[in-house]
């Protein structure tokens, strides 16, 4: 199979860096780069899908969507953001359309009070001290919106502003959605570990 990775000597380049010179050969119709950046992102870009949807058979539909508008128009890709950010939505917004699609409960942002949340920290120890069962129960309670920046933060590692762009909203916004976020799983989990225990 032909080599499309980058050139000896330059091993050490990011991922994002890897996933810009793949999108660059793939944009001049490089079908083995293609196939190199959909092993590089297939299985992030899959659970983040799936963690939406909770179908294996339509995550698995949207993900090829989405990889098939990478070969389309990966010509188009600016570098204003990392790769996995213009990424991310791309298979954002063909989720929320699939969602929409499936139900009549529109997905549009909720008339929250603008109450900012700067600090991952706090959820993250929380995450890592419950057992996953409970998580991912109280994770599929969250409203759509919440449910996209909690797992983009907490499980891709997204900053703000990059869920902001996946996202399409202010940042403040996001800041938004994860305090409430954070505080639906908080409750959750309380009442959950509550009833374990």
């Amino acid at each position: 199979m032909k080599n499309t990775m980058p050139p000896d000597g330059s091993e050490q380049l990011s991922d994002n860096e890897t996933a810009v010179y793949l999108l660059e050969k793939i944009g001049k119709g490089d079908e083995h780069a293609f196939a190199d950046f959909y092993r590089l992102f297939e299985k992030c870009l899959f659970r983040f899908i799936k963690s939406k949807l909770n179908d294996s058979f339509e995550a698995a539909d949207i993900l090829n969507e989405t990889l098939l508008e990478v070969w389309r128009k990966a010509d188009t890709f600016e570098g204003r953001s990392k790769v996995s950010t213009w990424l991310f939505g791309i298979a954002y917004y063909k989720t929320v359309d699939r969602m929409r699609k499936r139900t009549d409960i529109p997905m549009d942002e909720e008339n929250f009070p603008e109450t900012a949340d700067d600090s991952p920290d706090a959820m993250a120890c929380l995450l890592s001290a419950e057992r996953g069962e409970h998580i991912r129960y109280c994770l599929d309670r969250l409203k759509a919106v919440q449910k996209a920046v909690m797992e983009l933060a907490f499980f891709q590692d997204l900053p703000y502003g990059e869920i902001a762009r996946i996202v399409d909203c202010p940042e403040n916004t996001v800041k938004t959605r994860m305090f409430h976020a954070k505080q639906a799983m908080k409750h959750c989990l309380s009442s959950r570990m509550g009833a374990d225990g």
